[in-house]
């Protein structure tokens, strides 16, 4: 049972979920809070949810779902565009769909009620688009690894094997680092 649950987070779609589940329990409960408790516009609340969802995000994707090694400095401004574009099209294309689709099915819907619906569906939207452009813009893992490497585990670049083989070490021996996992 724990290799098949191991095996399940080594899936980055499923890790990417998990993360998503508690972004997104964090986020809407401020967005929320701040449509009903505060009553902010619906605008105002999600931004805030967002934001607040967002820096947690960040850190989670970065060393659990996509386990990228990768500089924040080289990181950081990607997945603050990507999560600005995906917002405002996800709550956009969620807002118009709502007050389009609820003045169809429930013409007597108040403002604040479409406002909800429409919170809920944009997050839904926004975590589909922003793992797709988290996944292939910003963590992207510009390395190549070779069919072999990636069934020995092992995800060093061609630059890095080249280097490797260089360093005066009998390439067998390297090779067989390689394969071990130890390079």
């Amino acid at each position: 049972m724990s290799a098949k649950l191991g095996e399940l987070f080594q899936n980055g779609l499923i890790r990417f979920i998990i993360v998503g589940v508690v972004n997104t329990v964090i986020g809407l409960t401020v967005t929320f809070l701040c449509l009903n408790a505060f009553e902010l516009n619906y605008w105002a609340s999600t931004i805030i949810g967002n934001a607040v969802g967002a820096v947690n995000s960040y850190f989670m994707n970065k060393s659990f779902t996509f386990k990228s090694k990768a500089s924040v400095g080289s990181t950081v401004w990607k997945f603050m565009l990507i999560t600005a574009v995906c917002y405002f099209a996800a709550y956009w294309l969620a807002g118009q769909a709502v007050d389009i689709g609820l003045d169809w099915i429930l013409p007597e819907a108040s403002s604040r009620f479409k406002d909800n619906v429409a919170a809920l569906v944009g997050s839904g939207l926004y975590t589909l688009m922003n793992y797709f452009g988290q996944k292939k813009l910003t963590f992207t893992d510009k390395r190549q690894v070779t069919d072999k490497d990636s069934a020995a585990g092992i995800s060093l670049s061609a630059d890095n094997r080249d280097n490797r083989r260089g360093s005066g070490e009998p390439e067998a021996r390297v090779t067989e680092r390689e394969e071990s996992g130890l390079l």
